[in-house]
């Protein structure tokens, strides 16, 4: 957050609803900072290995958990752990009107410790790409240490962050 900060940028943090739950004050904290804050299930089960149904109730208590905690209204926006996803998983978002997300780069920061790894292998694909959604893992101290470098180096470049911002909150 305070590298994030240090460089007016916002994110957008797709949180696991039983970890939101297990620590409401960084929830609290990371949308008082004015981030976008989605939902990535309740507890970050590979989609493929459980039933639908149990699938579907991962996601909406996964919102469900999200919003208690930060106390506030969340962005109807979600992402798949694992990018694990069906049809019905996807016509269940559709009917509740919320965005499925994907990404465009992973630099697998949690095969590492080191953040110098995470930062070259953001970076370089960023140039490659021109453009694209990043993931990171916020809880990983590769992602932790490096993602003020990753920042500067994006800067550095001429390479823009775009907050995502919904035009309106998760029902």
């Amino acid at each position: 957050l305070a590298a994030l900060a240090a460089h007016c940028t916002k994110a957008t943090f797709f949180m696991v609803g039983r970890n939101a739950l297990a620590d409401p004050e960084s929830a609290q904290e990371v949308a008082r900072q004015g981030h976008t804050i989605g939902t990535h299930t309740w507890s970050h089960r590979n989609m493929s290995t459980i039933t639908s149904q149990h699938a579907l109730a991962e996601i909406d208590l996964g919102f469900s958990a999200v919003r208690k905690s930060v106390g506030a209204p969340i962005a109807p926006f979600f992402r798949f752990p694992y990018l694990v996803q069906d049809e019905t998983m996807l016509a269940h978002l559709r009917t509740r009107n919320l965005a499925a997300f994907s990404i465009d780069i992973d630099p697998f920061d949690y095969r590492t410790q080191d953040p110098s790894r995470v930062v070259r292998d953001v970076v370089r694909r960023v140039l490659s790409n021109k453009k694209g959604m990043i993931l990171l893992h916020d809880v990983e101290p590769s992602t932790a240490g490096g993602i003020k470098t990753v920042l500067d180096e994006l800067r550095a470049r001429g390479i823009r962050v775009v907050h995502l911002v919904p035009r309106g909150a998760a029902e």
